[in-house]
């Protein structure tokens, strides 16, 4: 109390102290580097991310790109290709002209050179960067390369890709926020008491918002998921604890003449609640820390963090903005849309064995649908654009013109004998899906020899230590034909060089496969067991956290099994999240029903009247912090073009509603059921077995 006394009377200074924190804050926001390439979080312990940073030390070549040239004359494409290697980072532009002279008709030229950078009246012109894939120098040449080429190019790539994303994330994030705040505002206004709270909720939780997202500086750079979604989710989870608060404000008033009083009663009590509340949810997040993917860790530190902010702002910045807002508030209140629920849940109470038949026959099929969309998931980050963009419409270009789906690049130790490279040359390509394989020795021929070759050219595709392959596949990255396609090439440059490397985008794809598939069982599994622990500490009951963690998962299963019954195929990603994210976000509104039984239980009522109390007194909280989770996240999923971020929005706001819909008509019935032995697993809750 002496705390809640002192944040009390100290109300004006932790405002202006707020206030003073948003500008460094806002600061630290700006100079936080986004990374939009995913297959940065995989391992550094991978051979294919190893090669990745092997390639850039040897051939000072990081990302790579195809440009499709359509409808240009030859003359024209050379001087093209002269000022893409003016460009800023390009490091080597290669065409037929890198390999024969122009002036020799492209039709005379050997077949793999001419079949390689021509089909019809399109050209390929294949460019290495000699910055990394989603580094900043590497998207402004993207920008700089597609103004100089023109309408008549297409430039395909990774890098392209990374380019377009963050070209989209920007454009939208602003309007996702807005809209979050736009509905959360709306939902709170209808289901709250006040016209005004809304806004204040809104201003101390924007202010914790900038905070977090201020000092994710000290972490370097975060990924563009979690910029995306950490302000909306903040707001989400967060709003509870506002609400929390707001209620038990109320509540002293009424006992208390002096508001400061009643105030520092309210902060007193709100933080007890809360605790318990906000650790399960910081639990949820801290779970995604231990995927090996690390992205994972990226979204769950930057939203633990935002979790203790929300609490921090809690009960510091709004109380003190409640109390000199006062006078205000006080003026614009009105009836809660949301009536008794005494009623409602008496009967409902009565007819608790319905609940609990429906509860039985909805978790195989919500199983059967978890389980399916879990082996239904994409990886190709392709999917995630729209098919008006850039980047989608150059591969298409690329597959459509050339068969070109993927490239992947073989490293190969510089002294092979050359025999044995055109060996394994001629047995990856007779892999299913491999177009062609371009190596030194078949662009140039075995008749030439090695001193002529101009060392420009040399330096493209030998270093002193390393050969490097490109491979041509007809197959997309991340399907299941690439990933077999992949095992056979890996197989074959084993047998000539134990050494060597397959590295590329779809070989970086099938790591990413096979890391999450472990990584989704063991975020649940870690996500599971700690708020077990969590709720069996608060509850002190062994049986309550079985009973609340089986209605949320229910609530779960049936989220993400909807998908698979809906024929929809979710970004990988998004399930190992969703499950995490809504199991430590709605669990708080089982333990909120639960405490209140259990209160109930102990003052000496018999279990029916103690369900049925907890059921009407809690559903206005779980309402309210349900809508307003899904207000935050439903618009979000909506208006997004991305679809990683527009799924796990909507994931996130079916969730709030199911979980939601899940705590008021089935936990009850199971309280009922199992009340027995719920006395007799809990501490002190023993002697209410008689009543």
């Amino acid at each position: 109390m002496k705390l809640a006394r002192t944040i009390v009377r100290f109300r004006v200074p932790i405002v202006i102290i707020a206030l003073i924190l948003l500008i460094p804050s806002f600061i630290g926001m700006l100079s936080t580097r986004i990374n939009y390439d995913m297959l940065t979080y995989l391992p550094e312990t991978m051979d294919t991310v190893k090669g990745q940073n092997l390639m850039m030390e040897e051939f000072s070549k990081g990302a790579f790109s195809f440009i499709v040239v359509e409808g240009m004359e030859d003359k024209d494409v050379s001087a093209l290709v002269d000022d893409i290697k003016e460009v800023d980072h390009v490091d080597t532009a290669l065409w037929y002209s890198s390999f024969a002279d122009i002036s020799i008709p492209k039709e005379l030229l050997p077949d793999k050179i001419y079949d390689a950078f021509n089909n019809g009246d399109c050209t390929l012109i294949a460019v290495f960067f000699d910055t990394s894939t989603s580094s900043d120098e590497t998207m402004d040449a993207i920008r700089e390369l597609r103004a100089v080429t023109g309408k008549q190019c297409f430039v395909s790539g990774l890098s392209a890709l990374v380019t377009d994303l963050k070209d989209l994330c920007e454009r939208e994030e602003p309007v996702y926020v807005a809209i979050a705040v736009a509905l959360a505002l709306a939902a709170m206004m209808l289901f709250l008491d006040n016209w005004l709270t809304p806004v204040v909720f809104l201003l101390s939780i924007g202010m914790m918002i900038v905070l977090n997202l201020g000092t994710n500086f000290f972490l370097g750079e975060i990924s563009y998921i979690t910029k995306a979604l950490s302000a909306v989710l903040q707001l989400a989870v967060t709003m509870d604890y506002s609400i929390f608060l707001w209620h038990s404000y109320n509540e002293q008033k009424r006992l208390y003449e002096d508001k400061k009083e009643a105030m520092a009663v309210a902060v007193h009590n709100t933080f007890t609640s809360v605790l318990g509340s906000s650790v399960t949810t910081i639990a949820g997040f801290i779970a995604l820390c231990f995927m090996t993917f690390t992205l994972g860790r990226d979204l769950g530190i930057v939203m633990a963090k935002g979790v203790l902010f929300g609490v921090l702002g809690c009960v510091t910045v709004l109380p003190a903005l409640i109390l000199i807002l006062d006078p205000i508030l006080v003026k614009t209140a009105h009836r809660s849309l949301i009536p008794d629920m005494k009623k409602f849940s008496s009967g409902l109470i009565r007819i608790f064995p319905v609940f609990l038949i429906i509860f039985i026959l909805l978790i195989p099929p919500a199983f059967y649908g978890y389980s399916k969309t879990n082996s239904e998931v994409y990886y190709d980050m392709a999917q995630c654009l729209p098919e008006d963009m850039e980047f989608v419409i150059a591969n298409t270009k690329l597959s459509d013109e050339f068969d070109i789906a993927s490239t992947h690049m073989v490293m190969i130790d510089s002294s092979t004998d050359q025999k044995d490279v055109r060996e394994m040359c001629r047995e990856m390509e007779a892999v299913d899906g491999v177009r062609y394989v371009l190596s030194m020795e078949s662009l140039i021929g075995s008749s030439i020899p090695e001193e002529v070759i101009p060392e420009k050219l040399k330096s493209v595709l030998e270093s002193d230590n390393w050969e490097l392959l490109l491979i041509n596949s007809e197959y997309h990255a991340a399907s299941d034909k690439v990933n077999a396609q992949i095992d056979s090439l890996n197989a074959i440059l084993k047998k000539y060089d134990e050494g060597g490397m397959l590295i590329g985008e779809a070989p970086c794809m099938k790591d990413m496969i096979e890391t999450t598939g472990h990584d989704f069982e063991v975020v649940n599994l870690v996500s599971i067991l700690a708020i077990f622990v969590i709720i069996a500490l608060v509850e002190k009951s062994i049986s309550l956290p079985f009973i609340l963690i089986a209605v949320i998962e229910l609530a779960i299963f049936i989220n993400l099994g909807l998908p698979h019954y809906l024929g929809q195929s979710l970004p990988f990603i998004a399930p190992i999240c969703i499950s995490t994210i809504q199991l430590g976000a709605t669990v708080d509104y089982a333990i909120l029903m639960t405490t209140r039984y259990k209160t109930e239980r102990l003052s000496g009522k018999d279990k029916r009247s103690s369900v049925t109390a907890a059921l009407s007194s809690s559903i206005p909280s779980i309402i309210v912090s349900g809508m307003g989770l899904f207000a935050a996240t439903f618009g979000v999923a909506v208006y997004s073009d991305i679809d990683i971020i527009s799924s796990m929005c909507m994931l996130m706001a079916r969730g709030a509603v199911i979980s939601m819909l899940c705590v008021i008509f089935i936990l009850p019935a199971l309280l009922m059921l199992c009340d027995r032995l719920v006395c007799v697993t809990t501490l002190k809750m023993k002697s209410c077995i008689k009543s």
